[in-house]
């Protein structure tokens, strides 16, 4: 009889079936799934606001039309506007399916794209450093450590900007992002370790294609995040791949002309031809403004992503900083401020890095120490000046934490409203939301590469002019023709126009919809 023999315990009851081992779920398994189930509670509970009605507009053109879909805000052609992507047009096909709305797919979004992100956030921690409390704390990081003034804008991971912003195509393209870091950092590093869903035993080029494929997917859902993804690819490429004798240089090479096949393939629009376009970089100047105030605490990465450089100049995050810094500085440089959009991303070097220094194994010495006491009490600070009003409800507060944006619901209108009809309003809120229940503006609220900046332009004038107290009939009745004008929804500060007939009001806003006829 051999030693094992004498030693081994047989195995009982329901472990015996799994030989004697038990699972346990992972900290981060257990951290994840409750901050999974407190965001998507938070995203929920906060009215959808901003982009949203631009969003929901694209998924009720798309369930109108999936292959010839109109302008998502305007009664004009859709063809090449960049919002038509596999992403939308996934969302478009479930609406058409189950029949809910753009705004009840919108909402539906916000957990699965939640689950990207937090599975990417932990396969890519877990790429960067074995120590299984790193994704927790990269986790807590990358939400909390930002600044002291609120930062809400697409693409932005913090707490509080995720309640309003985890149902966009930014977000699910930030989840991708994170699990193509992870991939092509594992395979840079060692090519055995990466495997991708496919045929059993799938070797050679085939996973750079894969690969490949994904980053051109991210192009296509989320341009502008993709300019980050490629970063973060570039700097796992060039720190961690030593095989550049024996191939590694072709096989990237595939994994580049396939996301650029991916790209030129999508026939909704030429992505490519947005590097050119400046018609939102004004819009996106804001970006620029208070960046102390929106990105200090997560200066507190700074000494970890140092030590990190002196280990090596090649360390993929510390290369991955530099350049994300490099392309924000140029959109300052250049006037293209849309590339300051990376901002959101380009703090993931501090806040990971931070994260892996803090999971180290224990005892510490004085440096770690005062760091993580620095750490916790930044993230507190965060917690309590910007992102606690995004998981504690007013009716709980006790503190008066600011709250997310409580923009009105246009339910009230929308019922009226056929779809694709026409509306010209003053109101902010409405001109931002109303397409999004199926209507059509007379002039887009947004820039759109599918209509030349021109033609918005002019259409904006005309909007002016129509809603200007010393417009005539006859003036709001050339305008109204012109564009096929059937409704007015009006501020109560805008006195109606006496060609108008008021069908619905709102409560809680005094606005009213106007029916009129040209």
């Amino acid at each position: 009889m051999s030693a094992d023999s004498l030693t081994r315990r047989p195995a009982r009851g329901a472990t015996a079936l799994r030989g004697g081992r038990v699972w346990w779920p992972s900290p981060y398994q257990v951290v994840g799934f409750g901050f999974f189930l407190v965001m998507t509670l938070a995203c929920w509970r906060v009215p959808l606001c901003c982009d949203a009605g631009q969003h929901a507009a694209v998924i009720e053109r798309l369930k109108a039309n999936l292959l010839d879909p109109r302008h998502p805000t305007a009664d004009l052609p859709g063809a090449g506007s960049p919002y038509y992507s596999p992403y939308a047009l996934a969302q478009g096909v479930f609406a058409r399916l189950t029949g809910l709305t753009g705004w009840e797919v919108l909402r539906l979004a916000a957990p699965v794209n939640l689950l990207v992100l937090l599975t990417g956030v932990g396969r890519f921690t877990r790429v960067l450093t074995p120590r299984p409390w790193a994704p927790v704390l990269a986790l807590a990081a990358m939400t909390l450590l930002w600044g002291t003034d609120r930062a809400w804008w697409s693409g932005y991971l913090g707490l509080m900007s995720m309640t309003g912003t985890l149902p966009y195509p930014s977000a699910f393209a930030a989840g991708l992002t994170f699990w193509a870091w992870a991939l092509t950092g594992a395979r840079a590093r060692d090519d055995r370790r990466v495997r991708f869903v496919g045929p059993r035993g799938m070797r050679g080029f085939t996973g750079y294609a894969a690969l490949g494929a994904l980053y051109g997917l991210i192009l296509l859902v989320h341009p502008i995040t993709a300019v980050a993804a490629f970063l973060g690819g570039t700097a796992f490429v060039l720190g961690w791949e030593r095989g550049w004798r024996s191939g590694a240089l072709a096989r990237w090479a595939t994994a580049g002309v396939v996301t650029v096949a991916v790209a030129a393939g999508w026939p909704y629009f030429d992505v490519f031809a947005l590097a050119g376009d400046t018609g939102v970089d004004g819009m996106h100047k804001r970006l620029y403004g208070d960046l102390w105030g929106h990105f200090w605490l997560a200066l507190l990465g700074v000494p970890a992503l140092s030590a990190r450089a002196r280990r090596s100049a090649r360390d993929p995050l510390v290369l991955l900083f530099v350049l994300e810094c490099a392309v924000v500085a140029y959109g300052w440089v250049s006037g293209h401020y849309t590339y300051g959009r990376v901002l959101g991303l380009t703090l993931v070097p501090l806040q990971f890095a931070l994260a892996v220094d803090l999971a180290a194994p224990r005892p510490w010495g004085p440096g770690r120490r005062v760091l993580a006491g620095c750490a916790a009490a930044a993230a507190c600070l965060g917690l309590w000046t910007v992102h606690a009003g995004a998981v504690v409800p007013r009716a709980l507060d006790p503190v008066g934490f600011d709250q997310p944006p409580d923009w009105p619901s246009y339910d009230w209108a929308a019922r009226h409203i056929p779809a694709g009809e026409v509306v010209v309003t003053d109101g902010y809120h409405a001109v931002h939301a109303i397409a999004g229940y199926g209507a059509n503006l007379a002039a887009p609220a947004w820039p759109d590469a599918s209509v030349a900046e021109g033609v918005r332009a002019a259409r904006l004038a005309d909007v002016r002019a129509y809603l200007s107290p010393a417009a005539s009939p006859a003036e709001r009745a050339s305008v109204g023709r012109r564009y096929r004008v059937r409704w007015l929804l009006l501020t109560r500060w805008h006195r109606v126009p006496e060609e108008a007939v008021v069908v619905a009001w709102s409560r809680r806003t005094g606005e009213v919809l106007a029916r009129v006829r040209y």
